[in-house]
């Protein structure tokens, strides 16, 4: 008794996207520092406004 059952080595990792990771890292490590950067001027920048 034969049945017809497709298995697949689930190391072949056919749904994974080559991606950068260390560049991914980095780009969001700095797009993170920027962002809080450029909040941080510019609360102190409100700050001095408002007294």
């Amino acid at each position: 008794m034969d049945a017809n059952v497709r298995i697949s080595d689930p190391r072949e990792h056919v749904n994974e996207e080559p991606r950068n990771d260390l560049f991914d890292l980095i780009a969001g490590v700095v797009g993170m520092g920027g962002l809080m950067t450029v909040i941080f001027f510019g609360m102190v920048i409100f700050k001095f406004l408002t007294e």
